[in-house]
């Protein structure tokens, strides 16, 4: 099969489509034929050697397909199914991939659309399981326009809370329609934010990294009701707790955003979509940050 992968550290131009021995789905997993395989910022941090250090490596835990093979002891699923999830892999952005967690693609999203999906919608539903947010509760998004805060405002306000979500001004209907009461960031946003929530938030959930911990701190009343996931070294100054999966991932959220999407309660906004050929095209554009919303590679 072909895959994405590089042998080097450095600029897009060391990615390469390379040959690669077909994967086989182990016990309890399946492999399906990739139509779609999401980007993501951690894709071009390994390239540039930012985290991993091995080399070569490949790139993508999110994919949508087909099924063309099912494990051992895996009920429910068959050949031409059409799924969505996460690859433990790290090797998405391929023709083949083998997923240990998925849910059937949601029609009103097709592949590209479902694809966009796993990493954002795990990482929003585990930060607002470690928070503790329910029904009656008021959560504050601080990026709520971007793939994981939007996941975080449906799934938030899907458990019943109130959500306020900053953004730009120019994001503001799209945060009304995903279910927040959207405030601008910047200067006087803790402000603005007490206009409409005087006594302030029950929690807050930082996905942009934009330095304001200490202002969503003093809104939530108290360190422990802020999670960062864009903030490592804020979380160290103020207290306030990083989000990693290393401490259990939240793959339930697949089954959960497939019902809603299916029922019009969950959107997705796919920014632009390339070829897999022209992976080093997106890892461009995403770093350039020029493009609103999910990029995605398509395999034919």
């Amino acid at each position: 099969m072909k895959a994405v992968r590089f042998s080097r550290f450095g600029g897009p131009e060391v990615l390469e489509l390379v040959e690669l021995p077909d994967p086989r789905p182990g016990a309890g997993e399946i492999r399906i034929r990739v139509r779609a395989a999401g980007v993501n910022a951690s894709d071009w941090k390994k390239r540039r050697g930012l985290m991993d250090q091995e080399l070569p490596q490949t790139l993508g835990y999110e994919a949508a397909g087909i099924v063309d093979e099912v494990g051992d002891g895996v009920p429910g699923v068959a050949p031409g199914d059409r799924v969505f999830g996460f690859s433990p892999y790290g090797a998405a952005q391929a023709e083949l991939a083998v997923l240990s967690h998925w849910a059937p693609v949601p029609e009103p999203l097709g592949f590209a659309g479902s694809a966009a999906i796993p990493s954002a919608a795990e990482t929003a539903a585990r930060s607002l399981d470690q928070l503790g947010v329910t029904a009656g509760s008021t959560v504050l998004v601080n990026g709520a326009s971007g793939s994981v805060g939007g996941a975080a405002v449906q799934l938030a306000a899907e458990r019943g809370a109130r959500v306020i979500g900053t953004g730009s001004p120019g994001t503001h209907d799209a945060l009304r329609a995903l279910g927040a009461e959207p405030v601008a960031y910047g200067d006087g946003m803790a402000q603005r934010i007490r206009a409409i929530a005087p006594t302030g938030v029950d929690f807050a959930l930082d996905v942009a990294g934009s330095g304001v911990l200490p202002e969503l701190v003093e809104l939530a009343g108290t360190p422990e009701h802020v999670i960062t996931v864009a903030d490592l070294r804020g979380a160290q100054q103020t207290g306030v707790r990083f989000s990693r999966g290393d401490s259990g991932r939240a793959t339930y959220v697949l089954a959960q955003v497939a019902g809603m999407a299916e029922a019009g309660r969950f959107a997705v906004r796919v920014g632009r979509t390339f070829p897999l050929a022209e992976v080093a095209g997106a890892h461009r554009v995403g770093e350039a940050g020029t493009v609103r919303g999910k990029l995605v590679l398509l395999v034919d």
